[in-house]
């Protein structure tokens, strides 16, 4: 399962955004910063689907529970 971030106190930067300010900071090129950006939604992506993946497995829905979801208010 994905880890919780632990949250900052108060005003202070974590260490990732940190080392994320410095790599935006290095001129880069605007195609070189939508990579950066795409990589790290993919990454993200992947994070959440994998979360996504173990939570069907545990919950067992069925195609037939799908469709009760979408029809039914009180699922």
């Amino acid at each position: 399962m994905v880890s919780e971030a632990k949250p900052s106190s108060g005003n202070r930067l974590s260490d990732i955004q940190i080392s994320l300010l410095r790599l935006f900071d290095q001129n880069l090129s605007e195609r070189e910063t939508m990579e950066l950006r795409k990589m790290m939604m993919d990454y993200f992506d992947g994070r959440l689907r994998n979360e996504l993946d173990e939570v069907l497995e545990k919950k067992k829905y069925t195609e037939s529970d799908y469709h009760r979801m979408l029809s039914d208010d009180n699922f």
